[in-house]
């Protein structure tokens, strides 16, 4: 019964995806509709909810074929709201804040590596000091700006 309507809708040209959903909205019709009324055959008025289904998204596809009601979640705004935006500007000038407080030296280190994305080798170089110095100074400016931020 449920294959006679899906190869019923297939034949109107409808996608095999479409088809499983308009089969499905058609049995509970008729599952609503019989707890109503008798039918004199449950395929026939199966077949033909799933035709008249079609028929219905198709003709609401070629008024508004730009609207996907199947995904309406797709459209959905996802910038965050005005809230959200102010406690982020909020968080970034802790974070400033916090990145102020590290001696120069220390931050000039630190932002080389997290922001220019320079190896430790290369920041050792251009400050004259070990490998293992600038990871240290790394590690503990890192450290400070994790336990600033968590005080917040």
């Amino acid at each position: 019964m449920l294959a006679k309507a899906r190869r019923a809708v297939l034949r109107r040209g409808v996608s095999e995806e479409d088809a499983d959903e308009l089969v499905q909205d058609a049995f509970l019709k008729v599952e609503q509709y019989e707890r109503v009324h008798t039918a004199r055959s449950q395929e026939a008025l199966l077949v033909t909810a799933a035709i008249n289904l079609s028929i219905d998204r198709a003709r609401r596809r070629a008024r508004a074929p730009f609207v996907d009601l199947d995904n309406i979640h797709g459209i959905a705004d996802r910038t965050p709201d005005p809230a959200q935006i102010v406690e982020e500007q909020a968080r970034l000038r802790h974070a400033a804040d916090g990145l102020a407080q590290l001696p120069e030296r220390t931050r000039r280190i630190l932002l080389k590596r997290r922001l220019e994305d320079l190896s430790y080798a290369e920041i050792a170089a251009s400050e004259e000091m070990s490998v293992a110095a600038v990871e240290k100074q790394v590690a503990r400016a890192t450290l400070q700006l994790m336990q600033w931020m968590s005080e917040w």
